[in-house]
């Protein structure tokens, strides 16, 4: 199915913010429902070279940097993009992003909750796991419940947080009574949380027989090599074109692109700017620009030297010439930030003056706080296209300031787990999601992902605030009251937001050219085939 008109009245109140977003303020409102049928796939003139009825048939390779041996295909551990395009090609969430960041129904057909907001009905649509199981209300029960083990550590726990799952149950087979610990205006969010994923209940060999309800099953997995899956022709939103889709892992940009170049892959993933410009129009590769996708930062450890320190903070703000990073990291594809996620997002605060170079200022900041011969370690990686570069950039731009940094290049393999906890500043990315799950996942403090160490309660206490907040106006104030606090003394040096770059073969069609990265039709590979 195409993806909903925002006016489709079979979708009622979808927009920018969501269903609740439209209808937050009306008054005596009791019951608030949104009612969904099948999937999302690409909108016609919106996927890349989508002219054509699709063919079924042959296998796609898709290249993707890694995790190195240690990958898994529990869905509940992804990470990198990698993890997700795997995990979302098996397994399926209750709801998904679309391209606006709404909440998009996928295995919950419709939900609804109480005047109170704080108990919310949840109905399953007809669906089967590759067992040829039902999906029932008893698996996302478990699969929340495990999400949420206080044993584990997995990314979805801070999003899932607001549910007391303990009180929660299953009203039948296909109804979930969700009751929450406090109203929560945004619940489809929690729906389609990253990582949020529904397995069987009790089911625990991920890595050998993963069975999950997706557009694909399981073949076969090799950590650090490859995945291969088969396409599910069961599948509740259709069976996809392709007959095979193989992961294939390849951390060098360079890998990826020759081996495009070569016939032995069709999508490469992550694509840097100077290689797009290399090949577009050239025949052999065809690019594929995901605007606006990837926040582009420096995260900076707050609860340590010398960040513990906000006027050193404000001052790192004050050195970043945005242009020239974006300029030179990016090769300008891409456009400056100003110190906060998710510009062009529901409840961003445009308000906010941009923030510009001040070098003067900064030393000011600096000598006050003891600080004018810092020295300070920069920890980065060719993890991710302009990292390195921007790296080298920002070195020299503090060089002006006085302050020494060192650029230390870790393991691709392992960059993003060893950055969470060590060191105190270091080259930082995001993909799209909504405002409200880029803070429950990485500035409360029970974030699981929290880079940078922002942890402060009156900070948790102004989220809850937020969520609990019926009326729209009244949930973008506090929105933006977080919002002028982080950008005053926050972690995150946000300087830019830069294009999301995909090489495909010349035979590949349907691939979305609309849809952030992690998004739903974001490598959505069911509804991709080959020419």
């Amino acid at each position: 199915m195409n993806d909903a008109p925002l006016n489709d009245p079979r979708f009622p109140g979808l927009r920018r913010r969501g269903f609740l977003a439209a209808a937050g303020g009306a008054a005596g409102l009791g019951a608030l429902a949104l009612t969904g049928c099948g999937g999302s796939g690409p909108s016609a003139g919106d996927s890349h070279k989508g002219d054509g009825k699709p063919r079924r048939g042959g296998r796609l390779r898709a290249a993707f940097a890694g995790g190195g041996a240690s990958e898994t295909l529990d869905p509940h551990l992804s990470n990198l993009f990698a993890d997700v395009a795997r995990a979302k090609a098996l397994f399926d969430k209750l709801a998904d992003y679309g391209p606006d960041l709404s909440a998009q129904p996928r295995l919950a057909s419709a939900w609804e909750s109480n005047a109170g907001l704080d108990r919310w009905k949840v109905t399953l649509r007809e669906a089967t796991f590759h067992d040829g199981k039902p999906v029932t209300a008893q698996d996302v029960l478990h699969s929340y419940r495990r999400i949420t083990d206080p044993k584990k550590a997995f990314r979805a726990k801070a999003s899932l947080e607001p549910i007391d799952l303990r009180a929660s149950r299953a009203l039948d087979a296909r109804t979930v009574e969700f009751t929450l610990k406090r109203p929560t205006a945004e619940f489809p969010n929690v729906l389609a949380a990253f990582g949020a994923y529904i397995i069987p209940d009790g089911a625990q060999d991920f890595d050998r027989n993963p069975v999950g309800s997706g557009p694909f099953r399981f073949v076969s997995f090799a950590p650090g090599r490859s995945a291969v899956l088969k396409r599910n022709d069961a599948y509740w939103d259709g069976a996809p074109h392709l007959d095979e889709l193989e992961f294939i892992v390849a951390n060098e940009e360079s890998a990826r692109v020759n081996a495009l170049l070569g016939g032995q892959i069709e999508y490469a993933h992550e694509l840097n700017p100077t290689t797009a410009r290399a090949h577009e129009g050239k025949g052999q590769i065809e690019i594929v620009r995901l605007r606006n996708s990837a926040m582009q930062s420096f995260a900076m450890k707050t609860d340590r030297p010398p960040f513990d320190d906000k006027r050193v903070r404000e001052a790192f703000f004050l050195i970043a010439d945005r242009e020239e990073l974006v300029d030179g990291a990016l090769s300008g594809a891409g456009e400056i930030g100003n110190d906060l996620f998710g510009k062009g997002y529901a409840y961003y605060a445009e308000g906010l003056p941009q923030r510009e170079q001040d070098l003067d200022r900064a030393k000011a900041l600096l000598k006050k706080a003891g600080a004018e011969r810092l020295e300070v370690t920069l920890d980065t990686s060719p993890v991710a296209a302009g990292f390195t570069e921007a790296a080298t950039i920002f070195r020299d731009q503090a060089a002006k300031a006085g302050v020494t940094i060192t650029v230390k290049s870790g393991s691709k393999d392992s960059y993003w787990k060893d950055i969470l906890d060590s060191g105190t500043l270091c080259s930082y990315r995001s993909g799209a999601m909504p405002i409200e799950a880029h803070i429950s996942q990485r500035l409360l403090t029970g974030s699981t992902t929290n880079a940078t160490k922002w942890q402060h309660k009156d900070f948790d206490a102004l989220y809850q605030q937020a969520q609990s907040t019926r009326a729209e106006a009244d949930r973008a104030a506090v929105y933006a009251r977080m919002q002028r606090r982080l950008h005053a003394e926050g972690g995150f040096l946000v300087w830019g937001f830069a294009d999301w770059i995909l090489g495909t073969a010349p035979a590949v069609r349907g691939v979305e050219t609309k849809a952030p990265a992690n998004s739903l039709d974001w490598a959505r590979f069911d509804k991709v085939w080959l020419a």
